[in-house]
């Protein structure tokens, strides 16, 4: 059943496109009500516009507070036109139909986000809006609501195609989007109430938009889409792709654990992590962007290939050269050179991703769906400095060593667990993920070492360890002091430190204690 549109309600916050919209209202005839701010704005525009309170016969008050809660506008969007009963209560309280409402709500997001305080939020709490949106949407059989900017052009080709009417299909559709789109609003606003209480309270409806379907899951007979979060709007899902091919589902998954781990690192000093299966198998500071890519990917050169990269730094065309000479799967960047670029467009199969504010929000929750619920925590981005290192064995570690040993517990915290790392001079040598035993994370982290290229750069002795969580007993460190290290990390905590402790010191090594775990299961 198409409808044709008569009058129009358009209210917005965000004036993006406003332009093209209210010129294809005027175009079709359509009268237009509206706002404030928007009102004048459409003035300026040159188009014709009847404010709010024409319509209301009531002036809007208590600064803004109060405008469009009115029986004139929402039995004006409410009312069923095939209903008598609706028609008669219209005409006796003179109340005119309303067919289109436009309707972006108050940028509450923004202002939480800038630190306003909290007068400024509450302020930003929009009620008029939603109320519209949700009158309209109830009410979609004869209205047709726009509750996103990104739904101008849709809404404009459709009243163009149908000489200014919509389609029943399409309203619906709309209609769908406007009540997600509220509940991610109300949501957003519920959890900011609670921000001061225990963070694990918080509220799950509709926490994102489908944003496209992939190809496949995991395997290929596993169906998977991404969803774009409406609340941190950052990281992956909001990279430019600037080159390649769309992303794989393990694409995604594998990036975002590039991202979270080259976040770890300050960009006054170039890093590189090289990913595998959601594991690093490699990272480097450096001198150099470049001289930190070729120290990331002497670690494990067969792991590297068809891995993901992230830098932290501008991407140059010396390190794009050097980085094409593999093959790599997608590689993640602040920024990139002109002539980065024509480097790397040589290989148009490697996607590269752009990722804004690479310095910015880190993950806030985490969540795992699991049979009859949902598992929730808070994102691991407790940072150990150097202030928090416990030394508790005789011989202390020296000025280099604490330095290694902060950054090889900076990547122990994005490895698989049990996770045991190598360091020699910010470069990882070694590194064991994902096993049973912490034992045997140790042997393996050794054993990928023995296929690196044999120097002093690159040889266990003398090298720092990281443990993500205690070793349980003496059995793990002995394995890494037997090849080679010199200094080891971890968390301490369990009932055998002193066991383990003594160990250290009968070796002659130095061992800090972090007093926190970095589990990553």
């Amino acid at each position: 059943m198409k409808v044709k549109i008569k009058t129009a309600l358009v209210s917005v916050s965000d004036k993006t496109g406003l332009e093209e919209l209210v010129h294809c209202l005027a175009r079709h005839n359509i009268q237009i009500i509206s706002t404030g701010g928007t009102s004048k704005t459409i003035q300026e525009l040159g188009v014709n516009v009847n404010d709010v309170s024409s319509i209301t016969n009531f002036p809007e008050m208590m600064d803004g507070r109060v405008k469009t809660l009115h029986p004139n506008i929402h039995g004006g969007l409410l009312a069923k036109r095939d209903n008598d009963n609706h028609k008669n209560s219209q005409k006796e309280h003179g109340i005119q139909d309303i067919d289109l409402v436009v309707v972006n709500l108050y940028p509450f997001e923004e202002t939480i986000n800038s630190g306003s305080n909290e007068e400024k939020c509450i302020e930003n709490i929009d009620i008029g809006g939603p109320a519209m949106l949700r009158s309209a949407a109830k009410n979609h059989q004869f209205v047709t609501v726009v509750s996103d900017t990104d739904d101008y052009e849709d809404i404009i080709s459709e009243l163009d195609k149908n000489e200014g009417s919509t389609t029943l299909e399409f309203r619906k559709k709309l209609a769908a989007k406007t009540y997600t789109t509220t509940a991610q609003y109300d949501t957003l606003i519920s959890n900011w109430f609670l921000k001061d209480e225990n963070e694990l309270k918080i509220n799950f409806s509709s926490p994102a938009n489908l944003s496209s379907e992939l190809r496949y899951g995991e395997n290929p007979h596993q169906s998977a889409g991404i969803y774009k979060s409406s609340f941190q709007k950052s990281g992956i899902p909001y990279a430019d792709l600037i080159q390649g091919k769309e992303l794989s589902y393990n694409n995604i998954n594998d990036a975002d654990a590039a991202l979270q781990l080259i976040k770890e690192f300050d960009t006054k000093e170039s890093a590189v992590a090289i990913i595998k299966h959601a594991n690093p198998c490699g990272v480097a500071c450096g001198k150099s962007l470049i001289d930190a890519y070729e120290k990331a990917f002497s670690c494990d050169t067969t792991s590297a290939f068809g891995g993901i990269i992230a830098v932290n730094q501008t991407l140059d065309e010396e390190t794009a050269q050097k980085i094409i000479e593999v093959f790599t799967e997608v590689i993640i960047v602040p920024e990139i050179t002109e002539g980065a670029k024509k480097v790397l467009q040589e290989k148009n199969n490697i996607r590269v991703l752009v990722v804004n504010n690479m310095r910015g929000n880190k993950v806030n929750h985490n969540f795992k769906s699991i049979e009859g619920g949902v598992l929730v925590q808070s994102g691991d981005d407790k940072e150990t400095k150097d202030s928090d290192l416990k030394i508790v064995t005789k011989i202390q570690p020296t000025k280099e060593q604490r330095s290694d040993m902060l950054f090889a517990f900076k990547v122990c915290k994005h490895v698989k667990s049990n996770a045991i790392i190598y360091v020699k001079n910010k470069k990882t040598i070694g590194i064991g993920a994902g096993q049973m035993s912490r034992v045997d994370s140790a042997r393996i982290a050794s054993q990928k070492n023995s296929k690196m290229e044999q120097s002093d750069e690159n040889s266990l002795q003398d090298s720092i360890v990281a443990s993500d969580a205690f070793f349980p007993f003496a059995d793990g460190l002995l394995v890494t002091i037997s090849s080679g290290a010199k200094a080891v990390i971890q968390p301490g905590g369990s009932i055998k430190d002193d066991e383990v402790i003594k160990a250290a010191d009968e070796s002659g090594i130095s061992m800090v204690f972090t007093g926190t775990r970095h589990f990553k299961h």
